[in-house]
């Protein structure tokens, strides 16, 4: 019985705070979004590659 009641306590939200079922899904026709979600990740990625073929080029 005491399980339940920290189990309770443990999923109840503070009063205020967004849940996250509220979120509304990506809109990938605004351009943001696929800058933001899918080029910018790309971009990362690719560079860290290079970065990291130059370092192992330097020792």
């Amino acid at each position: 019985m005491k399980t339940l009641y920290l189990l309770n306590i443990y999923f109840q939200l503070p009063p205020g705070t967004q849940n996250p079922d509220d979120n509304t899904p990506l809109d990938f026709s605004d351009p943001f979004n696929i800058i933001t979600f899918i080029v910018l990740p790309i971009v990362a990625v690719v560079l860290y590659f290079i970065w990291r073929k130059r370092n192992k080029k330097d020792k």
